[in-house]
């Protein structure tokens, strides 16, 4: 693997836990929303992400190097949170609001997963430019 593809790896998954960061962020602002224009409450929103070969060349060669792209973003299928308040206006008749399917705890711990996998990225990085320098200074 060269510096190139080491930055492209570490660029990639910058990116991809950025995305995650945003769409935690996004969750975590509509923890209490319980209409939506789509109808019912907030449905959390999950990122899906795959590795990927770094360059058409790897592919070709089915090389190891990988990196990771985001393939989009899906809705949790779980089940909504119902919780008694008979005086909210979207209550039904029996007085049972249908409250987001967000869990602050686990948003909570994958934004700390996000933010570490991000800070490990950006240290990768650091290394690979500090390498690239001293390869250029050996080569003077």
């Amino acid at each position: 693997m060269n510096f190139l593809q080491s930055l492209e790896i570490s660029a990639s998954g910058l990116y991809a836990q950025r995305k995650r960061m945003d769409i935690i962020a996004s969750n975590l602002a509509n923890i209490e929303t319980t209409r939506t224009p789509e109808g019912g409450p907030y449905r959390r929103k999950m990122i899906v992400m795959r590795a990927r070969p770094v360059t058409d060349f790897d592919r070709i060669l089915d090389l190891q190097a990988r990196g990771v792209s985001v393939d989009g973003v899906v809705d949790d299928p779980g089940p909504f949170k119902k919780v008694f308040n008979p005086t909210h206006p979207d209550a039904d008749k029996n007085g049972y609001l249908l409250k987001p399917n967000i869990d602050l705890l686990v948003e909570m711990t994958n934004l700390l997963i996000a933010r570490r996998v991000f800070e490990a990225n950006v240290g990768v990085l650091k290394v690979t430019k500090q390498m690239a320098i001293k390869a250029l200074e050996i080569g003077r």
